[in-house]
């Protein structure tokens, strides 16, 4: 690593500081849903974030970033003008022309329909990264590398704020899905995944208004 470069571990100094501005929320059904709107509302936090991504992808190398559908697109342009790459895009079916699609896949709320990528953004042998906010079952991230696997790239790694560590191997007796699992059925498990926080440092309870109604549109 080049000098005055800087490793930034999992829940590290700066990730303990970045998770006070990450409030979790009930929603969806789900006791803690972690709201990346609490540090897109902090520019001095974003760009923090912003920053630690750039210095870890700028010393590994890659040739473009992926964000998912939504939020990746939110943190990817940001990521990829800093490093001077392309940006590309990873959308629900029937949003772009020109595009492939994954198989569908499953996620903590559900199934859901493969994501798409236009054919012409990655090239065989392409170094991708694929950015989104938070990591849980893996199902989204699956459904990314598969993508960039059809059309004869490579995944990098998969990038995200949160990682919830919680579904990476958990036990048959907790009944949650495994990350670890999943990745392996699909022959993807060598593609390593990095998140900057898990759910051990967050701890930040949202303060809710009176009247507070879990609206999420799925359940």
């Amino acid at each position: 690593m080049s000098a005055g470069k800087k490793t930034y571990a999992q829940d590290g100094e700066e990730a303990r500081r970045i998770a006070q501005y990450l409030p979790y929320f009930p929603f969806k059904g789900i006791p803690r849903f972690y709201d990346i709107g609490g540090f897109l509302e902090k520019p001095e936090v974003f760009q923090q974030i912003v920053d630690i991504f750039v210095e870890r992808y700028g010393e590994i190398g890659i040739d473009s970033v992926a964000g998912l559908d939504a939020r990746g697109f939110i943190l990817g342009p940001p990521i990829a003008l800093a490093l001077k790459k392309p940006f590309l895009m990873m959308r629900k079916q029937g949003k772009m022309p020109n595009a492939i699609s994954s198989d569908e896949y499953n996620t903590e709320y559900g199934k859901r329909s493969g994501l798409t990528v236009q054919r012409d953004k990655i090239k065989k042998g392409d170094r991708v990264l694929i950015i989104d906010d938070l990591v849980a079952t893996g199902g989204t991230l699956s459904s990314a590398i598969n993508l960039v696997h059809m059309l004869g790239g490579k995944v990098v790694e998969c990038a995200c704020v949160v990682e919830l560590k919680m579904f990476i191997d958990p036990s048959e007796e907790s009944g949650l899905p495994s990350r670890t699992k999943l990745f392996t059925s699909q022959k993807i498990e060598n593609v390593p995944v990095w998140g900057l926080i898990s759910e051990d440092v967050m701890n930040v309870e949202a303060s809710l208004p009176e009247g507070y109604v879990d609206d999420g549109e799925e359940h």
